[in-house]
């Protein structure tokens, strides 16, 4: 009985002492390995929406009649496409647009527009523009130019005629877009616009006149990237 007794816990003892050996020789469980989260990409093309107001002044003029000063302003809406290509910080992109606008002034001056009354009038206004930006992650502060196109409406108050000419011109200006929601982003941003100087005609503005169209606008916008 004691030599059974003693052979069991000597075999004990002896199974203790080897299980550390036998669990260092198991294989260990790897590691597991989270890649860290990529960060924010601004590249891709993107369509959406905008709104805004502007306002400027347009200048009737024809030598040597005293020149008059009109300051239109109104509502603008439409819509915007665009392509952005990040590269590191650096985010280049184009843009176009295309805004029904409300922007028009009519008043009596001491020049062309004395006595009869001027109008002009801007129904729709598009631009096509590059713009550079420096990305912080979702915040996206840029500058933009291009060109500018729309039409002006010139109008005799007291005639009632009237010509339209479409124009070329050119604008710059600057903002800031915010990725607030997966493929969504809003923007805030502020153009100069100038629309050249078309000509009214003889026939309708009673001397051949000069109509200078120079705008400020400041709009917002959604956008959706694919």
């Amino acid at each position: 009985m004691n030599r059974f007794t003693v052979a069991l816990v000597g075999g004990w003892l002896a199974t203790i002492l080897a299980t550390p050996s036998f669990g260092a020789d198991l294989p260990r469980k790897a590691p597991r390995y989270y890649a860290p989260a990529a960060g924010f990409s601004w590249s891709g093309f993107y369509v959406g929406i905008n709104g805004g107001y502007g306002w400027g002044t347009s200048t009737w003029g024809a030598a040597p009649i005293t020149t008059d000063n009109l300051h239109p302003n109104g509502w603008l809406a439409g819509g915007t496409v665009g392509y952005n290509l990040q590269t590191g910080v650096w985010v280049w992109g184009v843009e176009g647009d295309f805004d029904f606008s409300t922007i028009k002034a009519s008043g009596v001056g001491t020049g062309l527009c004395a006595g009869a009354g001027c109008e002009t009038r801007n129904r729709w206004l598009a631009t096509a523009r590059g713009r550079v930006g420096y990305a912080w992650d979702r915040f996206l502060p840029y500058v933009t130019g291009g060109a500018a196109f729309g039409d002006i409406k010139m109008t005799v108050n007291n005639t009632g005629l009237s010509e339209t000419k479409t124009q070329i011109g050119w604008t710059v200006g600057g903002g800031v877009e915010y990725a607030f929601m997966g493929a969504w982003s809003a923007k805030v941003e502020y153009l100069y616009v100038d629309l050249g100087v078309p000509s009214c005609s003889a026939a309708t503005c009673g001397v051949a006149t000069d109509v200078a169209f120079r705008t400020n606008i400041v709009r917002g916008g959604i956008n959706y990237r694919f």
